[in-house]
Order: C-alpha cells, then sequence, then structure tokens
C-alpha cells in the first residue's frame, strides 16, 4: 500500500495507535453508455470489459495518478458468476492494466452496490489504510438475470420471515401505491414523462456526454461497432403512450415499464482519495464525502427504504434535508421516488431532483447505479455553487435503503444569500 507524504501520521498514546480521520473526496466518475439487456448493444459483449473500459478511461483521464498508487479496486455486482464473477475487483484490475500489486475485491449490496464500494472504499481511506482507491460496478443483466442461480433459504416462506412479494420488485412498488393510494398512477406516469423529457434535454445540452466512455461492441451479425449514447431512453414519450402501457404485475395495477427502469446492462467507476493525497498527486476535487447510511425495511415495500436510510446519514452529520440543494435519486420506480419527495414536503418537479432525469428514461444496471447518481451531482455541482450539499440515494432489493450526502467545492457562501438550498 503506498503512503502519501503529506498525510498527518498516527501517533502513539499508551501503546495504541492512534488514527486521524481524513477527509476523503470524489475525485472523478465515468460509465458506459447503458443499454437494454437481453437484445440490446450488449447482448455480445463481456461484463468485465464493460468496466474495464472505464477504469481504463479513467487512468487515461489522470494521467498525473500513477497506477502503482491505487491501493484497492472494489467493484460491484449483484450477480455475481460468469463474466461478472471471480472476484470482480481483482480481475478487472488486472484485465485494465494496473500493475498485480494493486489488489481488488468484489461486493454486493444489489441495487446499492456501487455507492457500498464507494463507502467502503471512503470508510478506507479516512481510516488511514488507503490513500487512492476505484470504486464501482458493473450488471449485464442480459446475462445474468436478477436472482440468477439464487438458492433463497426455502424458512423465509416457510418461518414467514418475508413475503412472497419481496421476491419481485416491480409487486414491492405495486405494495407501495396500495400503502399510499394518493400516489396514483397518473401522477406516476407524469414523474416517469418528466424524467424522460430532461434526460433529452441534458443530452441536448451536452450534459450527459462528458461522463460516458464509448464502448466497442460485436455483433455476429452487424460486426463491430461503438457504443457512445444510452439506448435505454425515449425522447419522444407522451402521457398517452405511458397510460395505455400493460401493468404486468397485476391486473389493472400501476407500475408499468413505462414508469419503472428497465432491465439493463452497463458499467460505471470513479476515483476516491483523501484530501491530501489528491492536493500532492494534483487530481482534481468534485465533491467532498459527508456522511452516509443504509437502513432496513420490510423487503415487501422495500422502495421506502431511502427514506430510513435518508435520515440515518441526517442525523450522523447534523445536517436537515433543508440543507440538501440537490437530489440525485434512483428511479428504480417512479412511485418509490414520489413516496421520498411526498416523506420531505418536496414537490414532484422541484428543480433540485434528478435535473439531468434519472433511471426511469436512462436504465438501471443495478450494482453500478449508485456510481451514476455520483456523477451527475458532482456535474451538477460544479453548475452550481450556490449549492453547498447533495444526496446521493436509492431503494436496495430485499428491503433497504442507502443514502450518501456530498459538500460541493465549488460553494461560495455569497452565492447562496437570498438563495438558500433551493435552485
Amino acid at each position: 500500500m503506498s503512503q502519501s507524504p503529506t498525510a498527518e501520521p498516527a501517533s502513539v498514546s499508551q501503546g495504541r495507535v492512534a488514527r486521524p480521520i481524513r477527509d476523503v473526496v470524489f475525485v472523478d466518475g465515468a460509465r458506459t453508455p447503458f443499454g437494454k439487456a437481453g437484445k440490446g448493444m450488449y447482448a455480445e459483449t463481456r461484463a468485465d470489459d464493460l468496466i474495464v473500459a472505464v477504469i481504463r478511461e479513467l487512468l487515461r483521464r489522470h494521467p498525473q495518478l500513477p497506477p502503482e498508487r491505487i491501493d484497492e479496486v472494489a467493484i460491484a455486482a449483484t450477480t455475481q458468476i460468469g463474466d461478472q464473477g471471480l472476484t470482480i475487483g481483482r480481475a478487472a484490475g488486472m484485465l485494465a492494466g494496473l500493475p498485480k500489486s494493486v489488489p481488488g475485491y468484489a461486493i454486493d449490496r444489489m441495487c446499492a452496490g456501487a455507492m457500498t464500494a464507494v463507502t467502503t472504499i471512503a470508510g478506507s481511506i479516512a481510516f488511514g489504510a488507503y490513500d487512492v482507491a476505484i470504486a464501482g460496478g458493473v450488471e449485464h443483466m442480459g446475462r445474468h438475470p436478477m436472482g440468477e442461480a439464487a438458492d433463497p433459504n426455502p424458512r423465509f416462506l416457510a418461518d414467514k420471515l418475508v413475503s412472497l412479494d419481496a421476491l419481485s420488485m416491480g409487486v414491492t412498488a405495486e405494495n407501495l401505491h396500495d400503502r399510499f393510494p394518493h400516489i396514483t398512477k397518473e401522477r406516476a406516469d407524469r414523474y416517469a414523462l418528466r424524467s424522460q423529457q430532461k434526460v433529452a434535454q441534458a443530452y441536448a445540452e451536452g450534459k450527459m456526454q462528458p461522463d460516458l466512455v464509448p464502448v466497442a461492441i460485436r455483433s455476429a451479425e452487424h460486426g463491430w461497432g461503438l457504443a457512445s449514447e444510452d439506448e435505454p431512453p425515449r425522447p419522444g414519450t407522451t402521457l398517452e403512450d405511458l397510460g395505455a402501457l400493460k401493468t404486468p404485475f397485476r391486473p389493472h395495477g400501476r407500475i408499468t415499464a413505462g414508469n419503472a427502469a428497465g432491465l439493463n446492462d452497463g458499467a460505471t467507476a470513479c476515483i476516491l482519495a483523501s484530501a491530501e493525497t489528491a492536493a500532492e498527486l494534483g487530481l482534481p476535487v468534485k465533491m467532498s464525502l459527508v456522511g452516509y447510511g443504509y437502513a432496513g425495511v420490510d423487503p415487501e415495500v422495500m422502495g421506502i427504504g431511502p427514506i430510513p436510510s435518508t435520515e440515518r446519514a441526517l442525523a450522523s452529520t447534523g445536517l436537515s434535508i433543508s440543507d440538501i440543494g440537490l437530489f440525485e435519486l434512483n428511479e428504480a420506480f417512479a412511485v418509490q421516488v414520489l413516496t421520498f419527495l411526498d416523506h420531505y414536503g418536496i414537490d414532484d418537479d422541484d428543480p433540485r431532483v434528478n435535473q439531468y432525469g434519472g433511471a426511469i428514461a436512462l436504465g438501471h444496471p443495478l450494482a453500478s447505479s449508485g456510481v451514476r447518481l455520483m456523477t451527475q451531482l458532482a456535474r451538477q455541482f460544479a453548475e452550481h455553487p450556490e449549492v453547498r450539499y447533495g444526496l446521493t440515494a436509492m431503494c436496495v432489493g430485499f428491503g433497504q435503503g442507502a443514502s450518501v450526502i456530498w459538500e460541493n467545492p465549488h460553494y461560495v457562501a455569497e452565492n447562496a444569500a437570498g438563495n438558500g438550498a433551493h435552485l
């Protein structure tokens, strides 16, 4: 493990090493364009090659970071078999050309895999075990559907530890509609439409493209190609289109393919460092980690998870929801985001929320999505120096929530005068 010469040294007190807690910064993040699972653009592309492409791009963008200074590679995948197995963090690091001295590991918290990779690595940096590391996630749902080869213990159902509903994410979203009947299908469809519109606008304004890593793809039928933009968005979507879609999880239900994220393939990764190491190496600082929280909820209503996880994150940092000036919420389902917004008294079309759109339009390749939220928040921080704090949050399959609070290094207090945290 490398040691930054600028890091504050540990001290020995009564025979025990006292380690100072260090600030952790988000240097940069990138992702592949997201594809449609099944017969989409990555149908004949390996999952590990997707994450390798992102790691290589991060290294290319930051030549001032010597590869041998990277202390760890933590990569998440929900289904850790096949080309997402073999300790994907270690395999991807080696395939990306990192020295064999750089270790790596795999991590799983289903949808919050990449987010957990980030907070786990961040804790190690804060503790002083690492100086700089890579964290991210990959999911090829076309090759590896969620739950593939899983063998749930029969006691989950026999002992009524969970409802059978917990095994279908779409059914858990229908359950949220049941619990909060004021969140109608029409309201969910309107939210979904805005997500499509915001993604289209972000592309038109060139705000999405800088985060994307072009990926070489091949097809036995069509030959070689290049994936350079997200495949799932439907910019021409109308409210009438959404209203006509089937409800596959329940007859006359409220969840459709239009107000939920799809099944997708993609990879994300980011560079994290101690503030001292970033300064030493001349690495940019796009965000600083403030705090985070994870929480468990009833699996049959897993979409409510970001509420208690955000409460934990706020409590641990001494902040309140009014301090948050930008939100990046993963749109697994529209109803899940609307439940969060209602809880905190935030309007459906609040300009602080998902400025570039979200997973309903872009897609949700499970374990990779957390870092997508972070890269988009980092870009928005640069655009909004009047905002000091931002939140990335998501629900997690099998009944969990995940939330991370970040600070904007571009924040200027004078710009916030009379504006507060609201845009």
